[in-house]
């Protein structure tokens, strides 16, 4: 079995409206960010939490797969119209392993709940475990799934799981144990059979955060959510960390806002849009709030990571020192480097790897031709000295 699905050419460039909306979402506001997120080069809208059943909180709503009718009336099926309309795919967020005991599928179907004999059943988040040990769980999911998915023509879908288990067993089962085995290869079957009704469909994978990046879990996603810290400052230890063993392309790493909503630390726009770029980038912040100045901004960035997106994802990578990363093709060379502070900024250049010595390399914005020898003997000049800087070089190889 592969470690991860084959590779596509590149990972959609997404919005997703969480950051943006949590859990007060409506028609209108979706449909004002869809179109702001279109004007930025987006290629597909991910709508997150909160649109299906009494899903006003984390308090409820949970298994009820179905729009809500206060907040859409008439379905979704004119939003993601709007949104293909704009150019964009239609994305969606999911949490099928999840039930909230406010809602109609727990009231039905309690004993679909892990659980053991004589221990009482715990919440957390307001929520249980479904057994997808259990073929009538498994049959209900996949029902549900793949009828959205293809009722919707969804493209991505964003299956989460926030809820870490607790009493798992099966009520009056000879071995309860066994339901840690067998509740893990429901959840594969299911995204299995999913694929396979829907072999178009990419699909991220998510668990409070970065939880579930597991080979037997990317054996069957495109990428991962790699952490609910959006914070760009934050990121690029938590980028680095992930790419030790994963590619820079199963990295989900949003845009989201200045200052931050969980850090309140402000930051360059730039810097934002560089450190997602060396992922599979998205954005995530509320679009509405932001300057002409920064959509302008961010416009540019799209264009530029469009064009280094092949070799983001399809090139190797190598860990450079002074929090850079570079990542290489047989002709394309991307490079970022990163610099918090200027109090921590080092004099000394940023040494390449990988190039052939005797090669030129031609750097597309600044037009600069390099020799490759140079590039991995002598490096790149070191950032200038203020806080927040990043910076981006793309290198081709140039004809001598």
């Amino acid at each position: 079995m592969r470690c991860c699905p084959p590779a596509r050419p590149n990972a959609p460039l997404i919005f997703n409206s969480w950051e943006a909306t949590e859990f007060d979402i409506s028609e209108k506001q979706q449909t004002e960010l869809a179109d702001l997120a279109a004007g930025l080069g987006v290629e597909v809208f991910v709508v997150d939490d909160a649109w299906f059943g009494a899903r006003t909180s984390d308090m409820a709503g949970l298994g009820d797969w179905w729009p809500n009718p206060d907040r859409f009336p008439n379905g979704l099926g004119p939003l993601a119209g709007h949104v293909r309309a704009l150019g964009m795919g239609f994305g969606l967020w999911v949490e099928p392993e999840a039930v909230n005991p406010d809602s109609g599928l727990f009231r039905a179907h309690p004993d679909w709940i892990l659980c053991q004999d004589g221990r009482a059943r715990t919440q957390r988040r307001n929520q249980y475990v479904l057994d997808f040990a259990r073929r009538d769980v498994r049959e209900w999911a996949v029902e549900w799934l793949v009828r959205t998915v293809t009722e919707l023509d969804v493209v991505f879908l964003k299956w989460d799981m926030n809820r870490p288990f607790s009493e798992a067993g099966q009520a009056g089962a000879f071995d309860p144990d066994r339901v840690w085995i067998e509740h893990t290869r429901g959840v594969y079957e299911v995204m299995d059979r999913l694929r396979a009704a829907r072999p178009g469909l990419y699909l991220e994978s998510c668990a409070s955060g970065g939880g579930r990046a597991d080979l037997g879990v990317l054996a069957r996603a495109d990428q991962v959510w790699t952490s609910d810290n959006t914070d760009a400052a934050d990121r690029v230890a938590i980028q680095h960390g992930h790419c030790q063993l994963l590619p820079a392309r199963t990295m989900g790493a949003w845009v989201t806002d200045s200052p931050h909503s969980f850090t309140a630390r402000p930051t360059p726009i730039r810097y934002r849009f560089h450190v997602s770029m060396a992922g599979a980038m998205g954005i995530g912040g509320d679009l509405r709030n932001w300057s002409e100045e920064d959509l302008a901004w961010a416009r540019m960035l799209v264009e530029q990571y469009k064009r280094i997106r092949p070799v983001v994802h399809g090139g190797v990578q190598y860990r450079l020192e002074h929090d850079a990363v570079q990542y290489l093709t047989d002709d394309e060379v991307v490079v970022f480097q990163f610099q918090p502070s200027a109090l921590t900024r080092s004099a000394a250049r940023t040494r390449l790897k990988g190039l052939d010595p005797d090669a030129r390399y031609r750097d597309e914005t600044t037009g600069a031709v390099h020799e490759g020898a140079v590039l991995l003997s002598h490096g790149l000049p070191p950032l200038l000295s203020f806080d927040w800087t990043s910076e981006l070089v793309h290198l081709k190889r140039a004809p001598r």
